[in-house]
């Protein structure tokens, strides 16, 4: 028996949102709750517990900041995430040139950064205690980090040419950051480092001469999205070359792991994610109206996830019951969990498509889930 991925038949997640969703992130205190962020400007808070203990359920919205709140964006919100250390506080940033810190509680902003360039992306370390700065990626070349402590932006990180797409903290080291820019290439820093840049990915390893148009290049285009695997070990990429790549984080090597074509005509930030606590390791990567689902060493396309019908702009994966939710320009976040199948091997080969093993065996996912709704009760945030 094998576990694949499907639609969630039994869940539905409220459809708030009257444009497209951008961006989603699930906290990682409890994994019981989550943001999502639209095209409109409008932040949503949902609770993704079965609190009615029926099979059939939907995931309710708890809160969010409309178009009638008096901080809400003004234009597109393009990230939103979860303070990584409680739920007391997210952030949020948008096409209307800032990034916003909010009290999850009174739903108020705590504190706004104000930039001159339109943002993309931005980023806090899942694993820092040393810091609280926050990596945000802007129309401009520079890399800004702003301190969730002092309110400034204290420092810029210089080296790239054209816009920042994408950021990313390292889950292994709270000073590693990622940045992944419209000049095709990505750069890792040391924040502690005067002069910060670690390393150029370069997709030849060296190997062509600098004279080359693409030498120490990631891709040939624009990089607009970036991952770490769960452990922090490697770096995917993805660029509008229709590549993905998968780098060794500490030496800057491409790994030469071939995904095949990998459509990506966004235009902006692509937010794909990975699994954590799986058996093997696997990349979910929006591709048009559906998402791809790779084997991150071997390069493998193992299935391609059908049900939104526009444009999928974001995933998210929630570790406890190792479920994907998805967001889509269709305005939908839908809900994707493991699935038995029992193939029937077809000369001594599996059928091609949709087999692949995936997390914990369903009896033991029942047993958590029921564990889970039979906690004591607790506060809405921490």
């Amino acid at each position: 028996m094998v576990l694949g991925l499907e639609l969630n038949k039994d869940r539905d997640v409220e459809r708030i949102h009257g444009s497209g969703v951008n961006t989603l992130d699930i906290e990682p205190v409890e994994a019981r709750y989550m943001l999502s962020g639209g095209s409109d400007g409008v932040i949503v808070l949902y609770d993704l517990e079965n609190s009615s203990r029926q099979p059939y359920y939907t995931c309710k919205a708890v809160c969010s900041v409309g178009r009638n709140h008096p901080d809400v964006h003004k234009y597109s919100v393009e990230t939103v995430q979860w303070y990584p250390h409680d739920t007391g506080m997210f952030t949020s940033s948008s096409f209307d040139k800032t990034l916003k810190v909010w009290d999850t509680n009174t739903l108020q902003t705590a504190d706004i950064f104000n930039f001159e360039e339109t943002v993309y992306s931005h980023h806090m370390s899942p694993v820092a205690t040393k810091h609280c700065l926050v990596a945000v990626g802007t129309r401009g070349p520079k890399v800004q980090l702003c301190d969730l402590k002092s309110g400034s932006c204290s420092h810029i990180l210089q080296g790239h040419r054209q816009e920042i797409l994408a950021v990313s903290w390292s889950p292994r080291c709270e000073y590693i950051l990622a940045t992944a820019s419209a000049d095709s290439r990505v750069k890792l820093w040391d924040v502690r480092r005067a002069s910060g840049c670690l390393f150029t990915l370069d997709q030849h390893n060296g190997k062509k001469s600098q004279a080359v148009e693409s030498a120490n290049t990631a891709h040939n285009g624009k990089v607009n999205g970036l991952c770490f695997t769960s452990d922090g070990l490697h770096l995917l990429t993805v660029g509008t070359d229709n590549r993905m790549r998968l780098w060794n984080s500490s030496n800057g090597e491409n790994t030469l792991v071939n995904y095949g074509k990998v459509c990506n005509d966004s235009r902006k930030a692509l937010k794909f994610t990975v699994s954590d606590g799986c058996s093997s390791e696997f990349v979910f990567v929006p591709y048009g109206s559906t998402i791809a689902v790779y084997t991150i060493y071997s390069g493998e396309q193992i299935t391609m996830l059908k049900g939104h019908y526009k444009s999928v702009d974001c995933c998210v994966f929630q570790s406890h019951f190792q479920e994907l939710y998805s967001g889509s320009r269709d305005c939908n976040i839908l809900a994707w969990v493991p699935s038995l199948y029992e193939p029937v091997p077809d000369n001594d080969e599996w059928k091609a498509g949709e087999l692949f093993s995936f997390g914990p065996n369903p009896n033991e996912r029942e047993e958590k889930r029921k564990m889970n709704l039979q906690a004591p009760g607790q506060m809405l945030y921490g």
